[in-house]
């Protein structure tokens, strides 16, 4: 009824090309989805149970990986007195072994791992950082998968993590193994630097670390892109979209603490001996890059659950000695906005075509499939089940002779 005239207004129904009305063609689009619905419905189900499987198998890894790692760690600690370097030596295989685990996680889900660039393998007896680009939670079990086929780098090395990792249920084990964990935020970071200066003169060479593994941006892309980004307008800086301005803070307390000091041509300090036993400090930067296809990323959950189909991840390695890499604040600051840069050409690139481009002096860019050996995580995840029950059956008798 129209209120002003009074009149009936009839509504007639509206008719497509095709001669059916709209309420017809909707309940077929109704009905059409509908069908996809039920047909997608028993894949959902596996994949919700698959998730559910693998959330319990993750629990019970962690359950028998974790205490078992601990307990040989306390009852080894008279040798950590009478052999210190052994005593790190069988903590940091263990330790291996641990990352092998979570490494396995994403592997039997399908995600794999193809490298790019410079082998890193042939410096892995030398002392090195990792530069790494930082997207998602998933990046670190990335990496965590790529080292295990780099010799004693992925035992022998040290994390720079958020400080909210040490309150997970791997952070007794990262406490344990001397990773670091950086607080983020203005008011904290002079503080934080001066802890991680302290923690690697106390920790770095008396645990016979080689690696360091760093994040210079700061947290994921998706979290700082568009402070970044303001931050390069008002500074007249490149825009990035791919990364985001690297914080070159920490980078600088770790060149400083761990790059040799040469005087006159040779080590500083000590007679011949004494420098032969010396370390020869850092040696090599390894800028590493992580592309995901369609530039998106894994997170924890992902890696965990495995609920996204198989996919390819591609990390990037480009290696520079550290005696062309400055330590003065600013040229240390232009040179890690420029490998930030190259970065950003290195991902434009793979998300245009597919691939990294060749390496300089290569005409195509060749790349290698990273494998994990279901033998080798076999052997492992039964050394971690007959070591939790060996704990278990130990503190089992204690607790009954005493009480």
């Amino acid at each position: 009824m129209n209120q002003c005239t009074g009149m009936v207004v009839e509504r007639t129904p509206s008719f497509s090309l095709s001669g059916k009305s709209d309420r017809e063609e909707d309940r077929m689009d109704s009905s059409v989805r509908m069908a996809a619905t039920l047909e997608e419905a028993p894949r959902r189900g596996w994949i919700l149970v698959k998730a559910l499987m693998r959330f319990a198998f993750m629990i019970f890894n962690n359950l028998v990986a974790i205490p078992s790692y601990v307990c040989y760690v306390i009852v080894l600690q008279p040798l950590r007195v009478l052999d210190s370097k052994r005593f790190w030596y069988i903590e940091g295989t263990m330790y291996k072994w641990l990352l092998g685990m979570v490494a396995s996680w994403g592997w039997f889900a399908g995600y794999t791992v193809m490298e790019w660039g410079e082998d890193i393998k042939a410096i892995s007896e030398d002392e090195a950082m990792m530069l790494v680009n930082h997207q998602a939670t998933g990046d670190v079990c990335t990496l965590m998968m790529c080292l295990q086929d780099k010799g004693r780098a992925v035992a022998q090395l040290i994390w720079l993590m958020d400080h909210i990792f040490k309150y997970t249920n791997f952070g007794i084990v990262s406490l344990i193994h001397g990773d670091f964990f950086i607080r983020q935020g203005k008011s904290h970071r002079d503080q934080q630097l001066l802890l991680l200066k302290k923690h690697l003169e106390n920790n770095y060479r008396s645990r016979d670390r080689k690696w360091i593994v760093l994040f210079p941006e700061g947290g994921f892309l998706r979290k700082r892109r568009e402070t970044s980004q303001a931050y390069a307008k008002k500074n007249n800086l490149p825009f990035l979209t791919h990364v985001t301005l690297p914080r070159f803070g920490a980078t600088k307390i770790i060149l400083s603490v761990l790059v040799a000091r040469q005087e006159n041509g040779s080590q500083a300090g000590g007679d011949a001996k004494e420098l032969e036993s010396k370390s020869k400090g850092l040696q090599w930067i390894i800028d590493t890059t992580i592309a995901y296809p369609k530039a998106e990323p894994l997170d924890i959950q992902t890696w965990i659950l495995g609920y996204r189909k198989p996919t390819v991840t591609h990390v990037h390695y480009r290696i520079f000695p550290v005696k062309d890499v400055p330590l003065e604040t600013d040229d240390l600051a232009n040179w890690l906005y420029q490998r930030f840069i190259e970065k950003e050409d290195l991902l434009s690139h793979f998300y245009k075509t597919g691939a990294f481009p060749p390496v300089k002096g290569q005409k195509e860019a060749v790349s290698r499939e990273m494998n994990l050996s279901n033998t080798w995580l076999f052997l492992i995840y039964s050394f971690a089940v007959l070591s939790a029950c060996m704990w278990y059956n130990i503190i089992e008798y204690f607790y009954h002779c005493l009480f």
